[in-house]
């Protein structure tokens, strides 16, 4: 087939909302990216030039403007063309260039090992996501069309391309809020990754659509004849969930396949938001509603600005029916996510907002200033950006969104480093908790501070943002004289004698570091930085040990490595380190009886630091009339402490008792 056949079948169709004069820009683009391309073919033997002209068309169904198509069907051309950067701009813009060259950034990364750099790839993908969003919506779309033809490539890579689909371009999607693309994607990867339970899913989901169709038309007719009662135009549109969740929820609940009975529904869209409530009480009064199952997402929209209304309801015959319920606005919001943005209104002019608003945006922005190698970057965009969200409330009623799992800890440090430094205790919703507790969605989190609390290494395990752990780590770095913490690892400085120093010296065409400028130093070691040895490469979880070397820093190395019997003097260099996931200090579990009083929990702290512990939680129990029963949790260095620690509680006068609980 001719490119220009190629590009009217492929390309043309897709462009009805757009002018005359942007239709001509976008096909110019695209025959010149055919003639850049020429001769090139794809691993199914198709012209290369079918990859571009699909990820144009896939933008352009999603309504993009038209920077962002032409950029689209240029984005392989700086790496695997002639073409160069200064060329586009000059045919197209610099807006263009600059989306190619972002794109091409992400692409043309080549590091010393595979992990690397896709690690690398995704965190410059993130941040120049920040910097303009319509590069990774370049790159999923990108993403979405090579997983539409990953049948083609050899099945090792497939299952390598889709495990990465679902672990980032999937969940970056939903952040994004374009569940349609979303869910293609994770419905292609839930194919390549396990074939026989995807086809098993679509096999039972035709054959409900089959047998239930009818009575989902029935429901359907229903609900619009009561709607049109009261004065409302509703759209209603038969919907099933897609493969991939009815998977996930099999999983989740460990049910059998013919134990998930929602797999269709239906979706109700009207004009505005009080329709939707109102709609909501029709559909209730006609069918019986499921309890536990509805969710209000107008009120309390998604992170992705997405809004709902979901409810289950039981219709004749017994079958489960999910609804939703939303405006046409909402419903585009839903499907096209940060996309809506751009969308033409009536085919004049795009319809641009700001999109900085978006939490992940402003997540990511403040990412670009946190340091953290790109396998940490990565790991901690997987569990904070890329995962479920709570949102929980400030005294004042600001709502806050943090990741799930999350602390009131990374509360604290997420309102300012003060307040996190300085943390003492939390409430929820007006009862003390554990600030290592995981917050749940919709509670009113308080925070109680204090002059003599602060960050703690036990606090690293808790946390989950990796705002809170890069401000606990720069703590205890300028604090604690007993520990250090970078690169993920805990090294515990030793309290004798270090080793003596060696004298600093130059690499040739190197000055020396002023000597009043080197801060870290274990001992009367200076300028020790964390390194991680290469000959046997420990990672998250291994037992390690660390040696101070001559000038090189802290070398850590796995226990069980085989190297290290050939360092002469590794006896008396070795040193305490280990993962900050991991605790290096013993928790105790203390009762305290006491009297009345207001400053129980800052006397109980004082006692336990002035012994060298440390404070974790404390929680009130159980109150009577004249006394009140406490829980603590407390760290400590060695077991002896404990001793000295429970006798010290015992001595503030409000206490009445003391003792240790399994």
């Amino acid at each position: 087939m001719s490119p220009a056949l190629l590009i009217d079948r492929t390309l043309t169709p897709s462009l009805g909302r757009y002018t005359d004069e942007e239709k001509a820009r976008v096909q110019e683009a695209a025959r010149w990216a055919a003639q850049l391309h020429e001769g090139q073919l794809r691993a199914s033997g198709e012209p290369y030039i079918s990859h571009p002209l699909e990820v144009a068309r896939i933008l352009a169904d999603l309504g993009m403007d038209t920077g962002t198509l032409i950029a689209a069907l240029l984005h392989d051309t700086i790496e695997d063309t002639g073409a160069t950067r200064d060329e586009i701009a000059s045919r197209f813009g610099e807006e263009v260039a600059l989306l190619v060259e972002g794109v091409t950034k992400i692409s043309s990364l080549r590091a010393r090992n595979r992990k690397i750099q896709a690690a690398e790839s995704i965190r410059k993908m993130l941040l120049a996501m920040a910097k303009d969003i319509r590069v990774i919506l370049i790159k999923l779309a990108d993403k979405l069309h090579n997983m539409r033809t990953l049948q083609y490539l050899p099945p090792a890579k497939q299952k390598a391309i889709a495990t990465e689909c679902l672990e980032i371009y999937a969940p970056l999607a939903e952040r994004l809020g374009m569940s349609s693309l979303k869910d293609e994607l994770e419905d292609l990867a839930l194919k390549h990754l396990q074939p026989e339970v995807y086809a098993e899913i679509e096999h039972y989901v035709n054959e409900r659509i089959e047998a239930r169709t009818a009575l989902l038309e029935e429901v359907a007719r229903t609900i619009k004849k009561e709607a049109g009662r009261e004065g409302i135009k509703v759209e209603i549109q038969m919907r099933r969930k897609h493969l991939y969740s009815i998977y996930q929820k099999m999983k989740r609940k460990a049910r059998p396949l013919e134990e998930i009975y929602d797999v269709l529904g239906i979706r109700l869209l009207c004009n505005t938001e009080t329709e939707c409530y109102t709609l909501l009480g029709i559909v209730h009064r006609l069918y019986k509603p499921l309890e536990g199952r509805f969710k209000d997402y107008i009120a309390m929209p998604k992170a992705n600005r997405y809004q709902s209304l979901h409810t289950t309801v039981m219709v004749p015959g017994g079958t489960l029916v999910e609804v939703q319920i939303r405006t046409h606005q909402m419903h585009r919001t839903a499907e096209y996510g940060i996309a809506a943005h751009w969308l033409y209104k009536e085919g004049i002019s795009p319809h641009r907002v700001d999109v900085g608003e978006l939490s992940i945006i402003n997540r990511l922005r403040e990412w670009s200033s946190l340091k953290a190698t790109s396998g940490q970057f990565l790991e901690e965009i997987k569990q904070e950006i890329l995962r479920d969200s709570i949102y929980v409330f400030t005294p004042k009623g600001d709502v806050i969104e943090l990741p799930k799992g999350a602390t009131p800890i990374d509360f604290a440090y997420h309102i300012h480093t003060d307040i996190g430094d300085h943390l003492a205790g939390a409430k929820a919703n007006g009862a003390i908790i554990p600030i290592t507790a995981e917050l749940q969605n919709t509670q009113v989190v308080e925070i109680i501070t204090s002059p003599h609390a602060h960050p703690h290494i036990g606090w690293l395990r808790a946390v989950k943002t990796a705002r809170a752990r890069s401000k606990i780590r720069a703590w205890i770095n300028r604090h604690d004289t007993t520990y250090l913490v970078e690169k993920n690892v805990v090294v515990k400085k030793p309290s004798g004698p270090s080793p003596p120093p060696s004298p600093p010296r130059a690499r040739p065409g190197e000055a020396l570091r002023e000597e009043k400028k080197i801060g870290i130093r274990v001992g009367t070691e200076r300028n020790l930085l964390v390194r991680f040895a290469r000959c046997c490469h420990p990672v998250t979880g291994d037992d390690i040990v660390g040696y101070v070397s001559r000038g090189r820093g802290i070398i850590i190395h796995r226990r069980d490595c085989p190297n290290l019997s050939n360092i002469e003097d590794f006896a008396r260099r070795q040193i305490e380190v280990e993962w900050e996931s991991i605790s290096p200090r013993t928790t105790w579990h203390v009762r305290v009886r006491s009297r009345h009083t207001g400053d129980l929990f800052s006397e109980v702290e004082g006692a336990i630091r002035k012994l060298g512990g440390h404070l974790i939680e404390g929680k009130i129990t159980e109150q009577r009339l004249d006394e009140v029963d406490s829980y603590f949790s407390l760290e400590v260095d060695r077991k002896e402490q404990v001793r000295r620690v429970l006798k010290a509680i015992r001595a503030i006068p409000s206490v009445k008792s003391v003792s240790l609980v399994e």
